[in-house]
């Protein structure tokens, strides 16, 4: 950018030899446009003011050819008279005292030849030797590129505050364009054409005073070899004068267009950024055939390195506009992603998820949408959001013919890809009701195989760009793995639940002279088998036996120990003579097992009860496992702490049977580690002592379940609503008064 020495302004980063050259081109296009002051000087003589000889820069400054001497100035310059300054003379000769002058307007010459000049003078009296007033000298010197430099230098001043508050782009053109204009003296007429990215058009930028019928024709105009001025200039990176229209070959396409708008010549220079790159055209017409002068060119210089920088200021910003746009439109789309994943994830239910993806669609990529999956080899709509209820219930009303070769659905289905359109689908459907405009279906895959549809549909202006389909996709691809993985998890949780209603009681017998109560609570989402159990059953000698455990790990392996532990007591209980042998047969059971099986260790308490008229006659043995309490009558607490190891792991447990009598309404609790073991929120454990604290506290005579509503009580009191880490079991007996409750 030409910049007038001392206008600050923003300077791009500059070697030492640019910045040179830079200033030398500035300061030669300044003294082109300023020019270089001369004095002027002339002697007249009488009172008629005749010239009598003059200088060569007193002819060039009032113009016209005028140089000829012993004339009356008056009759040289008869536009001097209206003005006053013949009358100025007059005084100066008659009163013999001098007149200075600064700035002062003249206008030199007549008709359409004027011009305006400024002039700093002085009229002096010439004296003879007897010093009378012989004539008058005229000094001076003339001001006018002065004054336009300094309009100039104003002008630019202006443009170039604007560049820097960064101004619309068009206002700084226009300004620029009527400050020419206004500068230049003779009538010019100012056209910036802004070139495309690709430098191959040129768009209508600012011409205020060009006719609007040419503008528009010119707008678009490529860029090449004899596209009238400013194609070619922008072609060859180079200024292009044209002084004649009407005779330039450049000019035939565009020669009948610019005798319509009263143009003879056309000057035009590129506008071109810091790199070389094109930016656009800068040009000045003129209503006749013109050749410019140095001053010609250094102004148009001057005002094309302007609108490089307005220019290159207005694509930087809107290149960082535009990179903040796509910026925020990444983020926008990372959120809604991340919002809708969220949505999709959150619960197991496959149908949950697909309708979440109905309401995730719409109306963020579209205003309808509808989704629909394939089961049993039919179609089914499964979800549906549309803006209205009764828009809602067309699209959920209405089931795509999967196997039909004119619907969307079912050509996605077989294709696997998706499918775009800017009309309404071709099958059957709701689409005139619902003022369908267009459609995007989208295939839900699972390992390579369609097994459902999203389709969202365009209303009004909506349209699906590139943009929305990639959106689309990705969520559907999001939607498909998150409705797979809950299908799974259902499946699995299914799994987990039918097996674990196998290997525990489906209901509790009727045991008599007992209460019975049990209480069971699987650790995580229930989609492993836990390993705690319990078991009640009759023997054949009218006694009952009972067991409690806890089985290593989780999962399948657990559930085939667990069923491998009851069904071996149920087996050898009614066959040998008590507790402690029906103890060892299940350790044989656990160590004979193959590995594939298992090998983990098993805690167990097993026990014989024998209703008695006075209560309950009980033999249990310990292996391992946690000892067992006994509520007494008194409230007492007692733990029955026999001795045993755990099951599955040496050939010999070393049990020792344990024998205590329950008299009416006292209890016998057993219970699994996940109780005892239980955690708050600091890492302090339920522990034996508060679970026997809890047993003991219980007022009156409770029944085996307000035992067990008791425990669970002081556990979630203590835990505070805590995760669970463990499995969880108890098993409470409770003698009656000798008949059956």
């Amino acid at each position: 950018m030409t910049r007038v020495p001392g206008q600050q302004g923003p300077q791009p980063a500059e070697t030492a030899g640019a910045r040179t050259a830079y200033l030398e081109g500035a300061d030669r296009d300044l003294r082109a446009l300023f020019g270089e002051s001369s004095a002027i000087f002339a002697y007249l003589a009488g009172p008629a003011h005749m010239l009598e000889t003059a200088n060569d820069a007193f002819f060039a400054a009032i113009g016209g050819g005028r140089t000829e001497t012993g004339l009356p100035l008056g009759q040289l310059m008869p536009e001097l008279a209206e003005q006053g300054f013949l009358a100025l003379l007059d005084r100066v000769y008659r009163t013999g005292e001098a007149h200075t002058a600064r700035d002062a307007r003249v206008l030199l010459g007549e008709g359409q030849s004027a011009r305006e000049g400024f002039f700093n003078f002085t009229y002096e009296p010439r004296l003879d030797v007897g010093g009378n007033v012989m004539g008058v000298r005229v000094v001076g010197v003339e001001t006018t590129q002065v004054k336009h430099a300094q309009r100039l230098t104003a002008e630019h001043r202006v443009l170039l505050e604007q560049i820097a508050r960064q101004a619309p782009l068009p206002d700084v053109l226009e300004g620029m364009a009527r400050a020419i204009e206004g500068l230049a003296p003779e009538e010019v007429l100012v056209s910036v054409l802004l070139a495309d990215s690709d430098g191959r058009h040129l768009r209508h930028g600012a011409a205020p005073s060009l006719p609007d019928f040419y503008n528009r024709a010119i707008d678009g105009i490529a860029t090449g070899e004899g596209v009238g001025s400013c194609g070619t200039a922008a072609h060859r990176r180079r200024r292009v004068i044209v002084t004649d229209i009407a005779t330039d070959p450049f000019w035939d396409d565009f020669r009948a267009l610019a005798g319509q708008a009263g143009l003879a010549a056309c000057w035009s220079t590129p506008i071109l950024a810091r790199d070389g790159a094109l930016l656009g055209t800068f040009a000045m017409y003129h209503r006749t055939p013109r050749t410019p002068q140095e001053a010609d060119l250094a102004l148009a210089r001057v005002f094309a390195d302007t609108a490089a920088l307005a220019i290159e200021r207005h694509r930087a910003e809107e290149a960082r506009k535009a990179a903040e746009a796509r910026e925020k439109a990444v983020r926008d789309d990372l959120a809604f992603l991340l919002e809708a994943s969220s949505a999709l994830t959150f619960g197991l239910d496959a149908a949950q998820v697909l309708s979440r993806l109905a309401a995730s669609c719409a109306p963020k990529l579209a205003p309808l949408c509808a989704v629909d999956i394939i089961e049993a080899g039919r179609g089914r709509r499964v979800a549906a959001a549309a803006p209205t209820r009764r828009e809602r219930d067309l699209l959920t009303s209405h089931i795509p013919v999967c196997d039909g070769a004119d619907d969307a659905v079912a050509r996605v289905l077989v294709s696997g890809t998706s499918e775009v359109a800017r009309r309404a689908p071709t099958g059957p459907g709701p689409w005139h009701d619902l003022h369908v405009t267009g459609y995007l279906c989208v295939p839900l895959m699972d390992r390579g195989q369609a097994f459902g549809a999203v389709t969202l549909l365009s209303t009004g202006d909506h349209v699906f760009d590139g943009h929305a389909v990639a959106l689309a996709e990705d969520l559907a691809r999001r939607a498909a793995s998150a409705a797979r993985n809950a299908r799974q998890y259902a499946q699995r949780a299914a799994l987990a639940r039918d097996l674990q209603a196998g290997l525990l009681l489906p209901e509790l017998p009727d045991v008599p002279g007992t209460d019975v109560a049990t209480y069971y609570h699987p650790a995580g989402e229930g989609l492993d088998i836990g390993g705690d159990f319990y078991d009640v059953f009759p023997l054949k000698d009218g006694s009952w036996a009972f067991l409690l455990g806890d089985v290593c790990g989780r999962g399948a392996i657990a559930a085939t120990t667990t069923a491998l532990v009851r069904h071996t007591a149920r087996a050898v209980a009614p066959r040998l003579p008590g507790p402690a042998d029906v103890v060892r047969a299940i350790n044989e059971a656990l160590t004979d097992r193959p590995g594939s099986h298992g090998t983990g260790f098993v805690t167990l308490v097993y026990g014989q009860l024998t209703p008695a008229p006075t209560g309950l006659d009980i033999e249990l043995v310990r292996a391992g496992h946690n000892a067992p309490l006994h509520r007494d009558s008194r409230q007492s607490v007692h733990v029955l702490d026999t001795k045993g190891l755990l099951l599955g792991v040496t050939p010999d447990p070393h049990v020792t049977p344990h024998r205590l009598h329950l008299q009416p309404h006292e209890s016998l609790v057993l219970y699994t580690d996940g109780i005892t073991e239980a955690r708050r929120a600091d890492g302090e454990m339920l522990g034996d002592e508060r679970l026997a604290e809890a047993v003991a506290h219980l007022p009156g005579q409770p029944r085996a379940q307000h035992i067990i509503d008791g425990i669970i009580t002081a556990l979630h009191t203590f835990t505070d609503g805590g995760t669970i880490d463990d499995d969880q079991a108890v098993l409470v007996l409770t003698a009656t008064s000798g008949r059956t409750e």
